[in-house]
Formats: structure tokens, sequence, C-alpha cells
């Protein structure tokens, strides 16, 4: 069981800056892969980043450079630290939880936070 809620965005002109948070209500284990994904208007949900347990990240080609992903486990939370925003980022952005279990993973997902970027 894990519930999840993201919080921190909002409108921003290009080149602003925003830094989401995700906090679970669960217990985060070292072990389960936390990320940020994102979904615009009649496009696809894709993901943005990723984050292990151990620390290694993944990036989007569209985001690398200027996004930033960090966990704080101690305090189930995960952030977003998005940098040099452009409208093309403009999005709702969610939270996702990939929990490991014996039997298998499970996604969790946070119900979103809209990131707005125009002039």
């Amino acid at each position: 069981q894990v519930q999840l809620v993201e919080s921190g965005g909002g409108l921003v002109q290009p080149g602003g800056s925003l830094r989401l948070s995700c906090a679970a209500s669960s217990v985060i284990s070292g072990r389960d892969t936390m990320g940020w994904f994102r979904q615009a208007p009649g496009k696809q949900r894709e993901v943005v980043a990723r984050i292990t347990g151990g620390g290694s990240t993944n990036y989007a080609d569209s985001v690398k450079g200027r996004f930033t992903i960090s966990r704080d486990n101690a305090e189930n939370t995960v952030y977003l630290q998005m940098d040099n925003l452009e409208p093309e980022d403009t999005a709702v952005y969610f939270c996702n939880a990939r929990i490991l279990t014996a039997l298998g993973y499970r996604d969790y997902w946070g119900q979103g936070t809209q990131v707005t970027v125009t002039s």
C-alpha cells in the first residue's frame, strides 16, 4: 500500500525553475526505483527521470542536463529539480514508485501536478 502526493507544480516563464516533491505514505525501500513521468495533452505518458535505491539515475534525452532527480528515503520523498524550463516541458507530472515484492514489481502513481511553461 503506497500513496503518492505530488506538489510544487505551477506556472513559470521559459528559463525558469521549479522543484517538484513527491511524498510517499509508506516507507520506500532502498531497492525500489522511484521516478517522474509526464503527460502532455494528446500525448502518451512518458518517463522523465528515474532513480534507484542505490542512487543511479536515468533521464529522458529531452531533459538531460536540465532536470535532476533525487530521493530521501528517510523522509519517503522524491524530488525533481527542473531548471531552464521550456514550453515543451508543459505537462502533468506524475510521481511513480516501482515497488519490488516477492511476486514482482508493482507500480504506484500519484495524482499529478501541473507544470506550465509559457511566456
